[in-house]
């Protein structure tokens, strides 16, 4: 009288998921087998359908079935009404923790629904094993008429496909996260460090016996388990090739991660491995140049310039990063890694400079501009986000905005960073319509009003919702240092309630009318002292 069903690798897959089995038992109170299907002695208007859902790793199927058994025994002799009570309890926390409701016109109604939209289906996904899948998420579902590109013809497809497979790619996977920290998700955001802290041993043998020396990187694109392939200077250049920027980014959200927190467990088991083999690894791996600087070469911009040199992304990176790790607490590093990492800052090159349009602007990388285009970013505009070097309240802050109004990459929706960018320079009306056109952009062919359209990656596509969030999470509250800057590019015609987290553990709430904040409240009340309110300054 129940339904069980599984899939099984074989014992000859990768070591990594080989025996692996998941599936689950469908069963309920008078369902009665008949066949392939369970059905009701008689009609009935009410019904409890219990699914108990296993994955694990087991020598045989038949112990796996055991193993299943043994979870719907446990499940069975849970208390319904107190497991939905506790449900009911988790899901109101959560809506509390945080939100932004916003008035004034049809834009602001749009934008409220699809921040919550999407805070909802991150909430549902992210609480699993493993990191959301930017493209689908656990929201595939079978296509009957999967639209051609260049990639593929037109064809039928069922809920396990994805465009762009089943491995984790960074850049994909980083928009999820980025706006747990202003929403306070911070549990959410645990799969996502577990899975790459763990790949750090298997990558750092990796590069030891690629390289002969110490440190590691994570992979742009690779599954669950890591893994890298060798990329000598020698190798020919390729998408994801010579591409080091991940560690650098994980790290520099890993450090934001701690600064909201204070959380000294997570710095020493999570944001202290990924620096250290971040560190080591572009300590080790380049060369230095006639002047004794750091030597990035052969090196991609992202995916977007391929071996070139000095790159825009990863110099920001360490320029960020590294003064932040010189910044904690002596409990939790060592005096002999300060002593590495400092001299790894006074070595770092400075970011390219040009010219464009006849005005001062950051480069994507150092050196005659001849590499060809790969794809559809700004890798000079990493320096604005996510490395934040420039901004409002920081220096040359008009070399950095016209860098962004001369980028050459303007498209809207999915991974395009520029509406967390618009923001941060205090943008609001490019930000408004960068984050309005990301929550207004479903899929028609799917019901649910956040399953955003595929873009550059698969339907539902997490990227666009989530670049939305922080996008408009940006819009309201940024965090500098110890400053907290609020209303930096809200629009005048938008009113809202809102409450965000901030750095130091702290949580705003407030109201804006008619562009300018009331009944602003701050935990703890001394960081109040620390809140710029920008529309006085606007």
């Amino acid at each position: 009288n129940e339904i069980v069903w599984y899939h099984r690798n074989a014992e000859s897959a990768d070591r990594h998921v080989a025996n692996l089995t998941f599936g689950a038992s469908l069963r309920g109170e008078g369902l009665l087998g008949a066949g392939a299907r369970l059905e009701t002695p008689v009609a009935v208007t009410n019904q409890n359908i219990a699914i108990y859902p296993l994955t694990a790793a087991t020598p045989t199927a038949g112990e796996w079935l055991q193993s299943l058994s043994h979870q719907v025994a446990l499940g069975e002799a849970e208390n319904v009404r107190e497991t939905r009570q506790a449900h009911e309890l988790w899901w109101r926390d959560f809506w509390l923790r945080s939100f932004i409701l916003i008035s004034g016109d049809a834009a602001a109604e749009q934008d409220t629904a699809g921040y919550a939209w999407q805070r909802f289906v991150t909430a549902c996904a992210g609480r699993g094993a493993f990191p959301i899948k930017f493209n689908g998420s656990i929201f595939v579902v079978d296509n009957p008429a999967l639209q051609p590109d260049r990639h593929r013809p037109a064809k039928a497809v069922s809920a396990d496909y994805r465009t762009w497979g089943g491995q984790y790619w960074f850049q994909n996977t980083r928009p999820m996260y980025w706006p747990r920290l202003a929403a306070g998700d911070f549990d959410l955001m645990q799969p996502l460090f577990r899975m790459y802290v763990a790949q750090l041993g298997g990558n750092s043998n990796q590069v030891d016996k690629y390289y002969h020396h110490p440190g590691a990187y994570l992979a742009e694109t690779a599954p669950f388990w890591g893994g890298l392939r060798y990329w000598g200077p020698e190798v020919k250049e390729d998408w994801t090739g010579h591409y080091f920027t991940p560690i650098l980014e994980l790290t520099m959200l890993a450090l934001d991660y701690y600064d909201y927190t204070g959380d000294e467990h997570f710095a020493r088991e999570t944001l202290l491995p990924l620096a250290v083999a971040g560190m080591d690894f572009f300590d080790h791996h380049f060369a230095r140049d006639n002047d004794n600087k750091l030597l990035l070469d052969p090196d991609n911009a992202i995916e977007m310039f391929w071996k070139v040199h000095n790159p825009a992304p990863d110099i920001a990176g360490l320029q960020a990063v590294l003064p932040r790790l010189l910044n904690l607490p002596v409990s939790i590093t060592s005096s002999t890694r300060r002593d590495q990492w400092a001299k790894l800052l006074s070595i770092l090159p400075p970011l390219p400079v040009g010219e464009r349009e006849g005005k001062r602007v950051l480069l994507p990388y150092t050196g005659p501009q001849t590499a060809q285009p790969r794809n559809n970013e700004n890798p000079e505009l990493y320096a604005l986000f996510p490395f934040r070097l420039y901004g409002l309240e920081k220096p040359d802050f008009q070399l950095m905005l016209d860098t962004f109004n001369s980028r050459h990459c303007r498209q809207k929706g999915c991974w395009a960073q520029d509406p967390i960018q618009a923001a941060m320079l205090g943008l609001s009306g490019v930000a408004k319509e960068y984050v309005t056109f990301n929550f207004n952009r479903r899929d028609p062919r799917l019901k649910f009003p956040a399953f955003w359209l595929g873009g550059n990656d698969y339907a539902p596509d997490e990227d666009n919702g989530g670049n939305g969030e922080n996008g408009l999470q940006q819009m309201l509250l940024q965090c500098s240092g110890r400053k907290i800057l609020l209303l930096p590019a809200w629009p005048s015609e938008w009113s809202a309630d809102f409450k965000l987290h901030a750095a130091g553990a702290t949580t705003i709430t407030g109201r804006v009318q008619a562009g300018h904040l009331l009944d602003v409240m701050v935990d703890p009340p001394e960081r109040k002292a620390d809140i710029i309110d920008c529309s006085i300054h606007r």
